[in-house]
C-alpha cells in the first residue's frame, strides 16, 4: 500500500491495522517514497539464522573491527 505523510499523521492507527495483516507501506512526502514500513518479524520464531558463526573463520577480533567502523575517519588535514 502507497500512503502519505499526511495519512501517516492523521490515520496511524488504520495503518497498524494494515502492518498487523503483513502489508507493507511505502510512505511518500509530496508524491516521492522516502520510507517504507514493514511488519515487525518476532525473532523468538526465526528458526533459521544463517549469520550465526560468520566470523568463525577469522582471526580478527569482531569487538575490534566494529570499533574501528566507529571510529571514524581521519584525513590528516
Amino acid at each position: 500500500m502507497i500512503a502519505s505523510a499526511k495519512d501517516l499523521r492523521f490515520n496511524i492507527s488504520m495503518l497498524f491495522d494494515l502492518l498487523e495483516k503483513k502489508e507493507e507501506i511505502t510512505i511518500t512526502y509530496r508524491g516521492k517514497s522516502k520510507a517504507k514500513l514493514i511488519p515487525f518479524r518476532d525473532s523468538k520464531k526465526i528458526e533459521d539464522d544463517t549469520l550465526f558463526g560468520l566470523w568463525s573463520d577469522r582471526d580478527e577480533d569482531v569487538d575490534g573491527y566494529v570499533r574501528d567502523l566507529r571510529r571514524g575517519r581521519s584525513f590528516g588535514i
